[in-house]
C-alpha cells in the first residue's frame, strides 16, 4: 500500500519538534515560546537533550526498528531518557510504534519497537549506465516502494539523461502519490572518479558524458533537493551491503564484471573512497605489463582480459556478431562448453588480480555482480580457483566468494543510491526541518 502524503497536522507536528529541538542549525532564530532557554540558565541541558534526540533519530534512520532499550544502549544513554525521547517524537508522529511477532514466554513490552514514521519522507536512487538509468525508492524503514528503470541511447547527452530521470523519478512518486518535497535526499551513481565532497566527476576515459561536470550542483538545480553523489559501483555495493548478499558481512569487496570492472570495500559499515574518490579501479590493475596499451595508459589491463567486450570478443565468431553478454550466459546454462571455457577463463583471470587485493585487505566476503556474473558457478567458482592459486593460503581459504543478489546492476546501484541517503545523510533533524517547512 502506497504511504500517504505528509499531511498538513504531520508538518505541524514535525516543525514545532524540530523547532522546539534540533541542534543541527542552531543559529536559526526562531525559539519555540516558553521553551526557548538562554545560555546563563540552562543552555547547556537543552543542547544535550537536542543532541540526544539527534542521536536517536539518525540510529533509527540507519538502522530501522528497534526496541528502546537497545536504543538506550547503542547511544549509551539511560533507557528513562530514550522513553522521554521517543513519547514525544510519537505523540507529535516523527516515530512510529510497532510489535514484532508475538513469543511464547516473551513479555509484550520486549516486542515493541520504534521506527521512523513512514509518512515523514521517502529516499530516492538514480543510477546511470550506459544505456540504462533506474530510479529506486524506500521509505525510512528501509522498505522499497518503488524499483524501475528505462534505456536511454549510448550517446545520449549528460542533459538528457538527467531529463529522462526526471520523468522516472517523478512518474514514481507520482504513483506513490508523493511529491518531490518528500524526498529526504537523493542519492546519484555515475561512472567515473567522484569527489564526495563536491559531487563533481574527474577526467574518465573518452566517451562519458559526466566527465568534468560538477554532478551535484546539476542534479540540485533541477531537483531542488538535497543530492549525494558517488560511483556506481559503489552504490552497487551499498545495495548489496545492506539488502543484498553482503548482510551481516563486517568487511565486504564488491566486484562487478560488465563493460567495465569495478570494485568497493566496505569496511564496518563504511564505504573506502580513496583519498580523490577512485579508489576500486580493478579494470585497470595491469595483469600482463607486456599487453596491449589500454585508454587508461596502463598495459594489459584486467577489462582486456575479462570485461564484457573482451569476452565478446571471443565469442562473437561462435555466437554471432550482434551477440550480448545476455546471450552468452544464455548459451553457458544450455551446455555450451566453449562459451563455459571463454567465460571461465577470464573469471580465472579476474581471480587472479584479487588474489592481490586479498592479501592486501583480507577482504572476508566477495560479492560479483554485473551481467557476466549472472553465469553463476562457471564464473564464481573460476574466480575461486584464482584466488587460492595466487593469494596466501590462509587469505584464501578465510575469503568467501558469492554471487550478487540484485543481478539486475543498474537497479542495483538505484537501491544503493537511497541506501546511500539513509546511511550518510545529513542528520535526520536537518532533513526533518526541510521537510517540516
Amino acid at each position: 500500500m502506497a504511504p500517504p502524503a505528509i499531511s498538513v497536522k504531520t508538518l505541524n507536528t514535525l516543525r514545532h519538534l524540530i523547532d522546539c529541538s534540533s541542534g543541527v542549525l542552531t543559529h536559526f532564530a526562531r525559539p519555540c515560546h516558553a521553551a526557548a532557554v538562554s545560555v546563563e540558565t540552562g543552555g547547556s541541558l537543552q543542547s544535550l537533550r537536542r543532541t540526544n534526540q539527534e542521536r536517536v533519530l539518525g540510529l533509527l534512520l540507519r538502522r530501522g526498528a528497534m526496541h528502546r532499550a537497545e536504543i538506550a544502549r547503542q547511544i549509551d544513554v539511560s533507557r528513562a531518557t530514550v522513553s522521554t525521547i521517543v513519547n514525544e517524537m510519537i505523540e507529535r508522529g516523527v516515530l512510529v510504534q510497532v510489535e514484532v511477532p508475538a513469543a511464547a514466554g516473551v513479555d509484550g513490552r520486549v516486542r515493541e519497537l520504534v521506527a521512523i514514521s513512514r509518512s515523514v519522507g521517502v529516499a530516492a536512487g538514480l543510477d546511470f549506465t550506459l544505456d540504462r538509468v533506474a530510479v529506486h525508492l524506500s521509505d525510512l524503514e528501509h522498505r522499497e516502494l518503488a524499483n524501475e528503470a528505462v534505456e536511454v541511447a549510448a550517446d545520449a547527452s549528460a542533459d538528457e539523461r538527467v531529463t529522462a530521470a526526471a520523468a522516472l523519478l517523478d512518474g514514481a512518486l507520482t504513483a506513490h502519490r508523493l511529491l518531490r518535497e518528500d524526498l529526504v535526499g537523493l542519492g546519484v551513481g555515475v561512472p567515473g572518479r567522484v569527489t564526495t565532497a563536491t559531487g563533481a566527476v574527474g577526467p574518465s576515459l573518452p566517451g562519458q558524458p559526466w566527465a568534468g561536470l560538477n554532478v551535484r550542483a546539476l542534479f540540485e538545480e533541477r531537483f531542488g533537493q538535497p543530492v549525494m553523489v558517488d560511483n556506481n559501483t559503489r552504490l552497487e555495493a551499498m545495495a548489496e551491503y545492506l539488502w543484498g548478499a553482503g548482510r551481516r558481512a563486517s568487511t565486504m569487496l564488491y566486484v562487478t564484471l560488465t563493460s567495465g570492472i569495478g570494485a568497493a570495500l566496505i569496511v564496518d559499515g563504511a564505504l573506502f573512497r580513496g583519498a580523490l574518490g577512485g579508489a576500486g579501479e580493478l579494470g585497470h590493475v595491469s595483469v600482463d605489463y607486456d599487453g596491449p596499451a589500454c585508454p587508461c595508459g596502463n598495459r594489459g589491463c584486467l577489462i582486456q582480459k575479462a570485461a564484457a567486450p573482451a569476452i565478446l570478443g571471443q565469442l562473437r565468431p561462435m555466437l554471432g556478431e550482434r551477440a550480448t553478454i545476455g546471450d552468452a550466459v544464455a548459451a553457458v546454462r544450455s551446455g555450451d562448453r566453449a562459451s563455459a571455457g571463454v567465460l571461465a577463463d577470464a573469471a580465472r583471470v579476474v581471480g587472479q588480480a584479487l588474489a592481490n587485493v586479498c592479501n592486501l585487505l583480507d577482504p572476508g566476503r566477495i560479492v560479483v555482480g554485473g551481467p557476466v556474473a549472472a553465469a553463476g558457478d562457471i564464473v564464481l567458482d573460476a574466480i575461486r580457483q584464482g584466488i587460492e592459486r595466487h593469494a596466501m593460503a590462509t587469505v584464501a581459504a578465510s575469503t568467501d566468494v558469492v554471487q550478487a543478489e540484485f543481478e539486475e546492476s543498474t537497479q542495483a546501484g538505484a537501491r544503493g543510491g537511497a541506501a546511500l541517503v539513509l546511511q550518510e545523510a545529513p542528520h535526520l533533524a536537518s532533513v526533518l526541518r526541510r521537510l517540516a517547512r
